[in-house]
């Protein structure tokens, strides 16, 4: 009794493509996808930044090892 029927939201799509045009209706759902887009990737790259931190820091701890063994061989070339 009290819930929209099928004619009614025809209805009403009528009247908000009439007031608004199809154009503008487009550039509105474009620019909302869009966002949508745009969160999802924010949120999926917030994720591989979490996993990404593990590899940075072994990554520097690499550098680290690395830079002394090459300290080490420059002092063993140079007695």
């Amino acid at each position: 009794m009290g819930g929209i029927s099928v004619w009614q939201l025809l209805i009403i799509a009528v009247i908000v493509v009439l007031l608004f045009g199809t154009k503008k209706l487009r550039g509105i759902g474009g620019d909302l996808g869009g966002a949508v887009k745009g969160f999802k990737k924010a949120m999926s790259d917030e994720e591989s930044d979490k996993k990404d931190a593990d590899f940075e820091q072994k990554n520097i701890e690499q550098q680290k090892t690395n830079a002394a063994e090459t300290e080490t061989k420059k002092d063993k070339e140079q007695a």
